[in-house]
């Protein structure tokens, strides 16, 4: 028989003391964390992945637009590997505004800056509502 402070479809352990709703992950920072890195490694698989098909489709990529490409996914994958660091996520949103910013070179970086930055606000939704 369940008593007055407790729901016959409650969970346990799904509310804290102060009435906060849990997540009900096991490490919450590691899965935000999990998330950010996810996210931009593939970026980075994408932005790579992107070089030959602009360079055969689109037409003037030089070798400084690869380079600036090939530099984004770099920063991508570095910062993917230190999420663990608070202001990682600052320099992700940062990132992000480079990416859009190379659109300057080609169109669709422009397309890619968007979609990523869409990703990434999202990203920043979850953390916000998991860690609160």
């Amino acid at each position: 028989m369940t008593g007055p402070e407790q729901r016959p479809d409650a969970q346990p352990g799904s509310e804290q003391p102060g009435g906060v709703r849990r997540s009900g992950l096991r490490n919450p920072d590691r899965a935000v964390r999990g998330l950010g890195a996810g996210t931009l490694a593939l970026e980075a698989l994408v932005l790579l992945l992107a070089i030959q098909p602009i360079r055969v489709v689109g037409g003037d990529l030089g070798g400084a637009a690869i380079g600036v490409i090939v530099a984004l996914a770099v920063a991508c994958v570095v910062l993917a590997g230190m999420m663990r660091r608070p202001w990682a996520w600052h320099a992700g949103t940062v990132l992000q505004g480079l990416l859009l910013l190379s659109g300057l070179l080609h169109w669709s970086l422009f397309g890619l800056g968007v979609i990523f930055a869409l990703v990434w606000a999202y990203a920043l939704h979850v953390r916000r509502v998991i860690l609160g």
